[in-house]
């Protein structure tokens, strides 16, 4: 069974920083993409940022040149560090991980960490 393990989130001020991090164990596959997801209240999943096994990265639009992503191939891990964050990043953030077995796309879901920033 795939295990991620998130870590960070927590309560911070608008405009202070943050870092999530997650580890993925117990994958058999290669992992093609990893990433992290957040859900607001009321409001649909969104992409934050995800990062290909080449490197390629990908932003949602609201977080693009506050949030960078780095992934850490030989640990199957991804961190995300939130800078100058906003009331508006508050949610539940999501580590994915996608694999591809037999041209099937499989997604893995962690089981969330929280991120609160206060005005």
């Amino acid at each position: 069974q795939v295990q991620l393990v998130e870590s960070g989130g927590g309560l911070v001020q608008a405009g202070g920083s943050l870092r999530l991090s997650c580890a993925a164990s117990r994958i058999i596959f290669s992992i093609n993409t990893m990433g992290w997801y957040r859900q607001a209240p009321g409001k649909q999943r969104e992409l934050v940022a995800n990062i290909t096994s080449g490197g390629i990265t990908s932003y949602g639009d609201s977080v693009k040149g506050r949030f960078t992503i780095h992934r850490d191939g030989a640990k199957n891990a991804v961190d995300l560090q939130m800078n100058s964050l906003k009331p508006e990043d508050t949610g539940v953030y999501y580590c994915n991980v996608l694999v591809v077995f037999r041209s099937t796309p499989i997604n893995y879901w962690g089981q969330g960490t929280q991120v609160t920033v206060s005005p």
